[in-house]
């Protein structure tokens, strides 16, 4: 089917301008990690901005384990049982962090988790247990794939990783090791996803919004508010360590500044802002635009992309007409695209800040009154 796609005409377009699988990937679980990022701040209004410890910690705790480095966890253990045991583990850690942590509210509160986060960051950066080189990172060393299914049922179960996995051949479609890790995760975030709707939705999640909207009147009203927001804690660095584990199970290898790095944390918060605050979809829709622009604007000359795309389309004779002062039109694309895709998403992001506040799904839920899901066949009707 790809291939199909990708031969036709606007197949081969569309495929120059899209992103890659290999870009879906980390897409997918990133956004994972920052619904659960999401589902502390956007829900209950405080910001942590050292939610990356329990992203690394769901990495780190899968990457040592499958090195024979934990102990009392033997290195054969299922790796959907390792993901189980890094949420649980991060949510111990988001209950040590948050007994201290929700003493304070407000900028209080992000700046201490921000410093737990930068402690473990150091401490892991410079811990010689880890591995020869702790700066460099974990690297996993078994070859095997790292299996996503059910546990004791090979038929039910699936390899992931960027360098090894599992293919598979179903009727006239041939997947790729890389398009499994893309299916395979995009399940284990869609059942995360619907586990935090389902709690959000109950009557623990609307007490979480009633903290958000006013904690005071929450507190008069008869909740210990503070518990409340000690569980919400544990739940998101749960889900934001199986988003960590994802990381360490498809890259087979992790570091510190892409998993404890308070930048991280910074990330996840741009996809929220982007995708719309408080709506946990959301995130995954402004990872997915922001990873999706900076693609597009890539200056890698291979791949999806409009520099790509350019340069094979604009043809020979254009691309070095002279425009001012020696300048072609070759050297002025290449100046103002080549590697600059960070400083267009940041330009974006303040437009993001300015002009939509309320995001991407924010707004639409806005136009359409209401959540997506129940307000839109309403609106298609019309136009039947």
């Amino acid at each position: 089917m790809h291939h199909v796609l990708v031969n036709s005409p606007v197949g081969a377009e569309a495929t120059m301008l899209l992103p890659r699988v290999e870009t879906m990937v980390p897409v997918l679980y990133f956004a994972l990690f920052a619904m659960s990022f999401d589902f502390i701040s956007g829900y209950t209004g405080y910001l942590s901005f050292g939610h990356a410890a329990f992203y690394g910690t769901g990495a780190y705790f899968v990457a040592l384990v499958t090195n024979g480095k934990v102990p009392f966890v033997p290195s054969g253990t299922p790796y959907v049982v390792l993901l189980l045991l890094a949420g649980v583990v991060a949510a111990v850690l988001a209950l040590a962090i948050g007994a201290v942590s929700f003493r304070l509210t407000g900028v209080y509160f992000a700046m201490i988790t921000l410093g737990f986060a930068q402690v473990l960051y150091v401490l892991v950066r410079n811990w010689s247990y880890v591995g020869s080189n702790p700066r460099d990172g974990v690297f996993v060393d078994t070859m095997d794939g790292l299996n996503v299914g059910v546990p004791g049922v090979d038929a039910l179960n699936l390899a992931i990783g960027q360098l090894t996995g599992d293919e598979v051949s179903l009727a006239f479609v041939q997947l790729s090791a890389t398009e499994v890790s893309y299916y395979v995760v995009g399940l284990v975030v869609l059942g995360c996803y619907f586990a935090m709707q389902r709690i959000l939705h109950s009557p623990f999640g609307r007490v979480m919004v009633a903290i958000r909207e006013n904690e005071e009147r929450a507190v008069a009203v008869g909740y210990d508010t503070f518990r409340y927001k000690l569980g919400a804690f544990a739940i998101s660095a749960f889900f934001a360590a199986v988003a960590g584990g994802l990381l360490a199970g498809y890259q087979r290898s992790v570091s510190p500044e892409e998993s404890f790095y308070f930048l991280v944390a910074g990330d996840a918060l741009l996809a929220a802002i982007i995708g719309g605050f408080g709506t946990l979809a959301g995130p995954l829709y402004g990872h997915l635009f922001s990873e999706t622009i900076k693609e597009f604007l890539s200056k890698a000359a291979s791949g999806g992309g409009l520099l790509p795309y350019l340069r094979e389309h604009l043809g020979e004779g254009l691309m070095t007409t002279e425009l001012y002062g020696g300048m072609t039109v070759g050297t002025s694309i290449e100046t103002f695209l080549n590697g600059h895709a960070s400083l267009y998403v940041g330009a974006l992001f303040v437009l993001f800040v300015l002009f939509v506040p309320n995001g991407l799904l924010g707004t639409v839920r806005d136009r359409l009154g209401g959540p997506v899901a129940k307000r839109l066949p309403a609106h298609v009707r019309r136009y039947l």
